[in-house]
């Protein structure tokens, strides 16, 4: 059981410490990933990007991930592909659904960050934060997306995750830091005494240290 976000960013700051990088990057999944990977950061000494995942959903159902978008650069779309033969959809079929999402991670990039360019990764350690991982659908899609930036590595790194998920991800990363990996697992806030929302204002500020 973790405190707050920034509590589990300290914990996890403690043990990537230990870790050999070479001129690592920490990516955060925003909004949540952020107040855990800042310590990380400042432990570090390493620059905190954003890694930005949107949902691509079918045109009856957008609540339906027909795939992912990533934002780059290079920009990665994974797509789910039985989403898309079960719904008779082609790659075509989603081009403005597509591009609705660009728009938004622009957006956000841009709110959060303030025009800062993506910071560069390749040759480097990557390091991956969220606050936790449950089915890890988002973390998979911004780990392949990071894979294409051509890292020297890519270290995913959360306080807490469901085990079988986190088998998953190991096929994704080069090495796994994971705090806790409850047998029992039901939701990442169950883990944390203060699970509160957190704020584009709050991403915003932080991003800026």
């Amino acid at each position: 059981m973790f405190d707050n976000r920034d509590a589990a960013g300290e914990a996890l700051a403690k043990a990537l410490a230990e870790l050999e990088l070479t001129d690592p990057v920490v990516f955060a999944l925003p909004r949540g990933g952020v107040p855990v990977a800042l310590p990380v950061a400042r432990a570090l000494k390493a620059p905190l990007d954003l890694v930005l995942v949107r949902k691509i959903g079918t045109p009856w159902q957008p609540e339906l991930a027909a795939g992912a978008l990533v934002d780059g650069p290079p920009e990665h779309i994974v797509f789910n592909e039985h989403v898309l033969r079960a719904a008779g959809l082609s790659r075509e079929d989603l081009e403005a659904t597509i591009a609705s999402e660009r728009k938004k991670n622009a957006e956000r990039r841009a709110m959060w960050l303030e025009g800062r360019d993506p910071v560069a990764v390749k040759d480097r350690s990557a390091i991956v934060i969220d606050d936790g991982i449950a089915t890890g659908a988002t973390m998979k899609a911004a780990l392949m997306g990071l894979r294409e930036r051509e890292p020297k590595e890519i270290v995913l790194a959360v306080p807490v995750a469901a085990r079988d998920t986190l088998r998953e991800m190991e096929a994704l990363a080069d090495r796994v830091v994971c705090l806790e990996r409850p047998e029992f697992f039901q939701a990442v806030g169950l883990h944390y005494r203060d699970f509160g929302q957190v704020s584009d204002e709050a991403v915003t500020e932080m991003m800026r240290d």
